[in-house]
């Protein structure tokens, strides 16, 4: 299954002076109730970690599924999640399965911002906001060497840009890492809240996604699926 529900993404540079982005969610920022934690602020279940929020917590104008170029792969080890998580790249190895499921939400600049601070374990307000405009004019940004401080300009959707965060590693020499089962879990809440997606279609996508494949057994993997 190759050929995940949501709306294909436009190609081009448009949306350069907009007030609002799509926010481009792969892993478990899917699950709305996951990206509450980083809006309105709050300990996740499980975790050590407490969210300060967003600035303006006012809620996405809308959300919607996507669906992108490229492909999500897991890597390296999270102290929250205990495994892989969730990278996307837009240039996947020739191997891997083009299609990545993801979930768009429509946020103020300054709310992407705030996003993308927290991801980093920093407080929004505290230090300067991320540049879009430059990720709008070049396509891909490096902000700095941390996993999540790569922003791409995937395309465009209703007049706005949609943009995602991921690793600055090189696909061909990134080690791949199993993502754990509480993990998985999220990411199969997150594709059934926002693709509608059954049991067997998640299975399918999961199962063929670099880090999942050849780490977990596939009878693992359906068992999970049907548990969420």
């Amino acid at each position: 299954m190759r050929d995940p529900a949501g709306y294909q993404l436009a190609g081009g540079a448009g949306g350069g002076a907009a007030a609002h982005v799509w926010y481009c969610a792969y892993g478990s920022n899917m699950h709305a109730s996951r990206l509450a934690y980083y809006a309105e602020g709050g300990t996740p279940p499980g975790t050590g970690h407490t969210y300060p929020g967003f600035r303006d917590r006012t809620p996405p104008l809308k959300t919607t599924p996507l669906t992108l170029p490229g492909t999500i792969y897991f890597a390296w080890q999270s102290l929250v999640w205990t495994g892989g998580v969730a990278f996307y790249t837009d240039h996947p190895n020739n191997s891997w399965p083009p299609g990545a499921a993801a979930r768009g939400y429509l946020l103020t600049r300054q709310q992407f911002s705030d996003l993308l601070t927290q991801e980093m374990y920093r407080i929004p307000g505290e230090t300067p906001e991320f540049d879009i405009d430059a990720v709008l004019d070049s396509g891909r940004v490096q902000f700095g060497p941390g996993r999540y401080e790569t922003v791409v300009h995937v395309g465009d959707l209703e007049g706005f840009p949609v943009l995602t965060f991921t690793s600055p590693w090189d696909p061909a020499t990134v080690e791949l890492q199993k993502p754990s089962a509480r993990y998985l879990g999220m990411l199969t809440a997150g594709l059934r809240e926002s693709h509608r997606w059954g049991r067997d279609q998640t299975f399918d996508y999961l199962s063929e996604l670099p880090g999942v494949q050849g780490h977990w057994e596939r009878s693992e993997l359906y068992a999970l699926t049907g548990t969420v």
